[in-house]
């Protein structure tokens, strides 16, 4: 090689060459991982030790994919130029339709357990109103009455009185007294019967103490009766078995005449009976008690359910309904039907037409809202037997109240486990317990309204409503005898008053889907990071990393090592304390025992050229070299031609 060359080739080796002129690509890989920006690289070739080293390729390579990953779906997204246009046709699922008759129970077959209660409140009618059965308006004299009859006014005495004073007359007995207690006035829109002035109520005492009254008074003598009665009746219907009550409200083949859904006929074996305890035999539709739901793919009075009801007027009981109808609800096949509640009434002699729109609503849980997802976080028991709903707690935090407080369930509520409905020949005292307690309950007093909560998640149909005549006047006589002749009755032609025409169905098959969505999630929150920090610090995360990794690991350790060195040293002056040797001076101190040298890396060339110099004191030194022993002896005899010649010259 020629001397030039050989002069290049080690200044090339020596001397620092940077950029594209490194001799090899892995000297050109590590003068880009030195120099660049890109903040992972250089920490591949800085970090010290394989497992960190390991880590940051690890991490680079990671940011590389989804850079990568990220900007091929930009470059698909921005070199597709097609459109596609979706149309799609769904079906909605049918809600579950439950129909009731207003009129619980058949009066017929119930006149043998209300015979004496129907019988007072008759005379009680006759007496206060002068009016019995149709007859003129004379009022009975208080005389008349039998004390022995009168079970139910003795139990709970109808009282009146004048302008809201404390002497009330007993409409029985004619007497007049003092009335003590607190007094809870019933206002009613009705107007009131006789004079503006008298004020009909009755008195709930505690059975076991008996100054301890409570006055419920109303505007209305139809409201009074009417809730006089329902005391009694409820008190009548607890002590009567399920089994039987179920025998004495209406069948299905009572209740319904004709249906139709989705323009096919359908019948009986598509209703579910359930008991409720206010309106009797009610019938769901759709119930999908037996795993299948059914559903419509057209929007339209023809494609949902038609029905055709009979009420049968003539068998109502007069002193507890006093509206003719049917009422109905809408509501999920997991939903308990509160038809007392939200029931919507459907009219005789009429065609009510219910459109329906859907809607699906979700909201979200804690920490944004404080609704419950199952009920499973509600310390109260469901006694419905069905999926959470706030009327489900309410009611039954009511009926637990009511059993741990009056020792029995109240009647229009599901029965806890042990419990037993209440009647006042167990529970003598149980209606002036129910009364008071469901005051404390309307004024939130007994915390049932503090424990429920609403479900994050339900499902709603609104409803529009509209009513025509029905039968026309022109169909009247044709429609029924055919609905006559099917109901099995040949001979006397149905009343249009005792039928009810029914429509649900859904307006169109849009599906309104309404949800709450935090404002701020994870991925806004790191976003807004990455933006500010991008702005003002050119920082990414392979920045941040970076930055963890120095001002928190990597200063971290040094302290922990510079305090385990104190402690080291603190340690070992201890022990040669301890053992009475005399400590060596750092002058003394070489190699390890220095602590300038301590060290976890080993020691490089350019860290040995960082190292202190060594304090002036009499350390002991090398001796000069004896230069008259560094005389070569020379292996020739004879000096060479060209000494001789540098030595003339």
């Amino acid at each position: 090689m020629a001397p030039g060359k050989k002069i290049t080739a080690r200044i090339k080796r020596t001397l620092p060459v940077r950029g594209p002129q490194a001799p090899t690509l892995s000297e050109l890989m590590r003068w880009y991982c030195l120099n660049t920006n890109t903040h992972g690289c250089r920490r591949i070739v800085v970090s010290r030790g394989r497992l960190r080293r390991f880590i940051w390729i690890l991490l680079t390579l990671s940011a590389v994919g989804l850079i990568l990953w990220q900007c091929a779906e930009l470059l698909l997204n921005y070199y597709s130029a097609s459109v596609s246009v979706t149309v799609q046709f769904q079906k909605l699922p049918f809600p579950a339709v439950t129909i009731c008759n207003i009129n619980p129970y058949k009066y017929s077959s119930m006149k043998y357990y209300l015979s004496e209660l129907d019988k007072e409140t008759k005379k009680a009618l006759e007496t206060f109103y002068g009016f019995s059965e149709g007859k003129s308006k004379v009022r009975r004299s208080a005389g008349d009455w039998n004390e022995t009859e009168s079970h139910f006014f003795n139990q709970i005495p109808l009282l009146k009185f004048e302008d809201f004073s404390r002497t009330a007359t007993d409409l029985r007995s004619g007497r007049k007294r003092k009335i003590e207690g607190s007094v809870f006035h019933k206002d009613s829109s009705i107007v009131n019967s006789g004079d503006s002035n008298d004020i009909i109520g009755f008195q709930l005492c505690d059975a076991n103490n008996s100054s301890e009254c409570a006055l419920y008074t109303f505007s209305s003598g139809v409201n009074a009766i009417q809730e006089w009665y329902k005391l009694h009746y409820m008190n009548i219907m607890a002590q009567i078995p399920l089994e039987t009550k179920e025998e004495l409200s209406y069948s299905a083949d009572d209740l319904l005449l004709t249906c139709f859904f989705d323009g096919l006929s359908c019948d009986k074996r598509h209703f579910t009976r359930f008991h409720h305890p206010l309106h009797g035999n009610c019938y769901t539709f759709n119930s999908g008690e037996n795993g299948t739901i059914l559903s419509t793919s057209t929007g339209g009075s023809e494609y949902g359910l038609q029905v055709v009801l009979y009420i049968d007027e003539a068998d109502y009981n007069p002193f507890l309904v006093t509206s003719t109808g049917a009422k109905i609800i809408v509501h999920d096949q997991d939903e308990y039907p509160f038809i007392e509640d939200i029931g919507t009434e459907i009219e005789t002699a009429a065609a009510t037409s219910i459109g329906m729109h859907f809607t699906r609503s979700r909201k979200l849980s804690k920490p944004y809202s404080d609704c419950t997802e199952t009920g499973a976080d509600i310390p109260v028991e469901n006694l419905y037997n069905k999926s959470y709903s706030l009327q489900i707690c309410l009611h039954s935090c009511f009926q637990k109240a009511m059993v741990e407080s009056c020792g029995c369930a109240q009647y229009t509520q599901p029965l806890p486990a042990g419990a037993e409905y209440c009647n006042y020949k167990k529970n003598p005292n149980w209606m002036y317990c129910y009364y008071r307690l469901h005051e404390k309950f309307v004024k939130e007093q007994l915390g049932c309204q503090q424990i429920c909560k609403d479900a994050c998640s339900f499902k709603e149909w609104a409803l529009t409503t509209s009513i025509a005549q029905w039968p026309s006047i022109v169909s009247e006589d044709w429609m029924l005898r055919v609905l006559s002749w099917d109901k099995g009755q040949k001979i006397n032609k149905l009343n249009k008053t005792d039928l009810a025409n029914l429509m649900v169905f859904y307006k169109d098959l849009n599906e309104r889907f309404i949800s709450e969505n935090p404002t701020n999630t994870i991925v806004i929150l790191l976003s807004n990071f990455g933006g500010q920090l991008g702005l003002w610090m050119s920082c990414s995360v392979v920045c941040v990393i970076e930055i963890v990794e120095v001002f928190f690991i990597d200063s971290l350790s040094i302290v922990m090592r510079r305090q385990w060195q104190k402690a080291k040293k603190w340690w070992n002056d201890r022990k040669r304390e301890g053992s009475g040797k005399p400590q060596v001076g750092d002058v003394e101190r070489q190699g390890h025992d220095n602590p300038v040298c301590i060290d976890e890396d080993l020691p490089t060339f350019n860290t040995a050229l960082r190292l202190p110099l060594p304090q002036e004191s009499h350390l002991p030194r090398t001796p000069p070299p004896n230069y008259s022993t560094l005389r070569l002896e020379t292996a020739f005899t004879e000096q060479l031609p060209d000494t001789l010649e540098a030595g003339q010259h």
